[in-house]
């Protein structure tokens, strides 16, 4: 696309904004019709992706603009209903795309699956049998998904490891199998499975015991996405604090997440409430990618912070982000559901290392944006201008009315639901 930059978006309806998209070429006339439908995902169409569907949820979807990552401009889709996530992520990435742009990049897409064996006669020799294997295991592995070897993917490998060997409970002892496999675009959970499951009698018969689970890993160690900025500090001055100021906040801010479980749950909520918003837009699987994304940040046995945050020789801010992201651009939800394939237009990618390295982009850029707020005026004055509107509303303000509310809320710093439905009631008896 042309750009991400579109100064005054904020300002504009929800009609205008449809419109400027239209122009611009980001929705075309097909996707328009879903994004102005009342409904856009039919209730037929839900019948069929779950059990038991009595209707659908909405949640309000959003722009993250100004993401300028490896020299390419990203309009970003954003599924959330936290006020603030939107708006924060934008202002980052404005701030980092004035000081060059993101930086991002993806190892291989290889993802794992485990095959749980019990009661082997003998674990080490299990071991040994199935390792000189290997080949003959990776090719049955590809023989149970021919499609995805044309597809350049494929099985790669696969080790072996023995968990409890020493434990005198026949149940915590147990071999496991890892396979590892490049599952191209997709997600690949069905892959991983199938592949599994059909190695399952061979794995038996290799180490005489009884293959239990079979099933992929929501850790996938060797499908990681990086991104970094580089921020000179004069662009991060606020107010009365100094760019100098906010930086050493920041970092701040950071080695207490480093340094302490209990902040860095917060602090890595905040990534991921940039990254969720993406990854639910773009119909991937969210809670995989929460899963991975946490045990990513205790692999050093202690759970820390997700980010990295540190001062150049230059004095420079430097942030980077590396989390495990095996999202999809093909299958599933995503070729189902009418707004992630929206959502997979307005981004304009087509493979999945390239939109996991947009997603890891946006949680550095919201992590940065709830950082700098808590260095500076704190998390509650940007974020609750937001959340007054939501307030005004719960409590039956419409039209204009949503903002004098709004507003009259924040002047007397008083965000509460009695106070919204108090004015409401004045502004009535007064029109």
């Amino acid at each position: 696309m042309e750009t991400s930059r579109i100064p005054g978006f904020y300002n504009m309806t929800v009609d205008e904004r449809r419109q400027l998209l239209a122009s611009m070429d980001l929705i075309q006339d097909d996707d328009a019709a879903y994004l102005f439908a009342k409904q856009p995902l039919a209730v037929e169409t839900a019948d069929h992706m779950i059990e038991n569907v009595i209707g659908t949820f909405p949640l309000p979807l959003g722009l993250g603009l100004n993401f300028l990552i490896n020299g390419q401009d990203y309009v970003v889709p954003m599924a959330i209903e936290e006020p603030s996530v939107v708006a924060s992520a934008s202002h980052i990435a404005k701030i980092v795309r004035d000081a060059g742009g993101f930086t991002a990049e993806s190892t291989g897409r290889v993802m794992t699956g485990q095959i749980q064996v019990i009661g082997c006669p003998d674990f080490a020799a299990a071991r040994d049998a199935v390792l000189a294997n290997k080949a003959r295991l990776l090719k049955a592995a590809d023989e149970a998904y021919p499609s995805l070897q044309k597809r350049g993917g494929g099985a790669r490998d696969l080790d072996v490891r023995l968990l409890n060997e020493a434990s005198d409970s026949s149940y915590n002892q147990m071999l496991v199998l890892h396979l590892y496999v490049d599952t191209r675009d997709a997600m690949g959970a069905n892959m991983l499975n199938t592949m599994a499951e059909s190695l399952a009698p061979v794995v038996e018969d290799l180490t005489a015991g009884k293959v239990y689970l079979r099933i992929l890993s929501n850790y996938p160690e060797n499908c990681l996405a990086r991104a970094r900025c580089v921020i000179p500090p004069e662009k991060l001055q606020t107010g009365n604090f100094s760019g100098e100021a906010v930086r050493d906040g920041v970092i701040h801010a950071y080695e207490f997440a480093a340094s302490d479980p209990y902040r860095a749950v917060t602090h890595n909520k905040g990534i991921m409430n940039g990254i969720d918003p993406v990854v639910i837009a773009s119909g991937n699987d969210w809670r995989a990618i929460e899963a991975g994304a946490h045990a990513h940040a205790a692999r050093s046995g202690m759970y820390t912070s997700m980010s990295t945050w540190y001062t150049d020789e230059q004095g420079n801010l430097v942030g980077e982000l590396e989390l495990p992201m095996p999202v999809g651009t093909v299958g599933g939800s995503i070729r189902v559901h009418p707004m992630a394939k929206l959502a997979h237009k307005l981004l304009n990618v087509t493979l999945a290392a390239e939109l996991a390295q947009v997603i890891v982009t946006v949680g550095l850029a919201q992590n940065l944006g709830a950082l700098k707020a808590l260095a500076t005026e704190g998390i509650q004055k940007g974020h609750m201008a937001l959340h007054s509107r939501s307030v005004a509303i719960a409590a039956g303000a419409t039209g204009e009315m949503i903002d004098m509310i709004s507003e009259r809320l924040i002047e007397e710093n008083d965000v509460r639901m009695g106070k919204a439905k108090e004015l409401v009631a004045d502004y009535q008896n007064e029109y």
